[in-house]
Parts: structure tokens; sequence; C-alpha cells
């Protein structure tokens, strides 16, 4: 009987650590999942800072992100070549309102001509000098196209884009790579323009050489959105 007692004492022992394991696990998961979410690099090493916006963040208020220390917005313009963010002129209007440096991205896509893609961008963006230099977001790979698009045409209809689009800004424009992009194509390395790369909380080192700007949380937990915003850091 006390054998069986000790055994019983025995198993409630074990059930209790398990239990105890458990919530450290459940409270350090949490901790973490928190701080990611929460985590934006520091001031000090990284003095300007600023989010992409675009009609999936909602109706944001600019003056609020301005609040909570976004000093610019790259608001989303322009995808492939049709496509057009129904918020682009609003996000536009309300940013520069709330006194915040402004610049427009276009999503491209290799499977589509490049000179109707730039259209498509310089029918959405003004001509407007105080703009930033615009950006174009490549994440999107050829391998689905409904007709084959091999590497070297994706490189030379990615330049004719990007000689279209800075003829009518004025600017280089920002290549803003994605780590499946630069495996697949190599364009870091091959095109020379300031890049934008996107990697959270862990900074970037798949372009092979440094970078100018810095998704460093794409899904920001804060007071303005409860979307999770897409955060900035500017490299200088």
């Amino acid at each position: 009987m006390a054998r069986k007692a000790r055994k019983r004492l025995s198993a409630r022992a074990r059930l209790r650590i398990l239990g105890v394991l458990l919530l450290l696990a459940l409270v350090g998961g949490g901790w973490a999942w928190w701080h990611l979410h929460h985590w934006t690099p520091l001031r000090e090493q990284y003095p300007m800072q600023g989010v992409e916006i675009g009609a999936d963040d909602g109706a944001v208020s600019f003056a609020s992100l301005k609040a909570i220390g976004a000093d610019f917005a790259y608001i989303d313009a322009s995808v492939s070549v049709f496509a057009r963010d129904p918020r682009f002129v609003a996000n536009l209007e309300n940013a520069r309102a709330a006194d915040m440096q402004v610049g427009a991205v276009h999503r491209y896509d290799p499977c589509q001509p490049a000179g109707r893609q730039a259209a498509n961008f310089v029918t959405t963006v003004p001509r407007d000098a105080e703009l930033l230099p615009p950006a174009v977001e490549l994440d999107m790979l050829a391998d689905a196209c409904p007709v084959k698009v091999g590497d070297a045409k994706v490189e030379s209809e990615l330049m004719t884009f990007l000689n279209q689009v800075e003829t009518h800004t004025g600017k280089a424009t920002v290549l803003k790579v994605t780590k499946t992009f630069e495996e697949r194509y190599s364009i870091a390395r091959k095109l020379d323009r300031n890049l934008w790369l996107v990697s959270d909380r862990l900074q970037p080192d798949y372009a092979g050489r440094p970078w100018t700007l810095w998704t460093a949380n794409t899904a920001l937990a804060n007071e303005v959105s409860d979307q999770g915003l897409r955060w900035i850091v500017v490299q200088r």
C-alpha cells in the first residue's frame, strides 16, 4: 500500500512539474510573440524610420503615424500593368498633410511587359521633385508565367521598366528585393541601385552588399493600426 501511495505521489509530482513547464513555455512564447510584433530598431542606431502603407492597412491616421515616430511613408501605388492601389491618392495627400516625406511603390510582375507596367506607374504617380525616390518591389517570380520568361528576359525587362520610371521621376529607383527573388535572380548583384531589403527582426544580408532601406518588422502592432504595419528604417 505504501509503495502504491508513493507511486501516486510521484505521478502527481511529475504532472505538477509538467504543468509548470507548460505554463513557462506558454508565457515565454507569448512574450516572444509580443516582443516580435512590438519591436522596432533602436533610434540611436537608425534615427530615420518610417512605414509602407497600402489599401490593406485601411484608413490610417498619418498624424498618428508621425506621432509614434514615422518620419516618412512609402505608399503602395501600382501593381503589374493594370492594378492601382485604391487608396494611393488619399494616402499620398494625407501623408503630405501630416508633413511626412512620401514615396511610391510599384509591385513588379515579371510575367507582364515592362513598358506597360511603367505606364501604369507613371499614370498613377505624379511627376513631383519632392517625392522620395520611387521603389519597385521585386517578389513575384517568373516560374508561373503563362508564357516562359527566362532569367535574362527578366533582367532586361526590369531595366526597361527602371529606365522609363526614372525618366518620369528624375530619380534612381530603389530596388525592394525579397530574399526569394534575390536567390532566384541575383538582381541586387547585377543592378547598381539602392537596396530595400525585408527581414523581420534580424538585419538582412542576403543581397551581398549594403542596403539603404530595411523593412525590419512586417507586422508592427501599435495603436495606429490593428492590421500590423510594415516598419522601415534607413541606413546612412
